[in-house]
């Protein structure tokens, strides 16, 4: 069975070493040029081979001898596509604007009154920053700490009743 031979190799045998040959000796000489030119590492980490001795040490730049060097081409960033549904530059029928308006009042309206409601039971339960003391706080820092909760949890809830105010003062305006 090893007497016999591939008729359909037989003759590319030759030729395939020739290819190889040729390939090799062209990549030889690629490198051999490459070789040839400087490689320059210049300010910024920018590298060329671009340059002439000249123009290199006109801009600082640095001869990188014996290191390998690898190039990475970068991918270019797509340009950003407008969306359709962006509410940047749609127009939007009067009738529908008044709705978002008036829906955007009744929203602010509503959460309005929660808030207030519940900054009116933080300053009944602050008491003027003498709340009643609770049956597990026999011990005067665990009252104090209370207390100091109660000003702070206060003090966020008179905030954020000024802003939703800000904010219906705003959307009456039609901002």
């Amino acid at each position: 069975m090893h007497d016999r031979k591939n008729t359909l190799t037989e003759g590319w045998a030759p030729a395939a070493r020739g290819l190889a040959l040729v390939a090799w000796l062209l990549a030889g000489s690629a490198q051999a040029q490459a070789e040839d030119k400087p490689v320059y590492r210049c300010p910024g980490n920018l590298y060329t081979d671009a340059l002439s001795a000249k123009e290199a040490i006109g801009k600082g730049c640095k001869t990188l001898e014996g290191a390998p060097i690898t190039v990475i081409q970068s991918i270019k960033p797509k340009a950003a596509s407008t969306s359709s549904s962006s509410t940047g530059g749609e127009k939007v029928a009067a009738d529908d604007q008044k709705a978002r308006d008036a829906d955007k009042r009744r929203i602010l309206e509503a959460e309005l009154q929660k808030e207030e409601a519940a900054l009116s039971a933080l300053q009944k339960q602050y008491n003027n920053g003498q709340p009643e003391r609770q049956g597990d706080e026999r011990n005067f820092q665990k009252y104090q700490d209370r207390v100091n909760e109660l000003k702070a949890a206060l003090t966020r809830k008179e905030a954020d009743v000024a802003a939703l105010r800000r904010e219906l003062t705003a959307a009456g305006s039609g901002k």
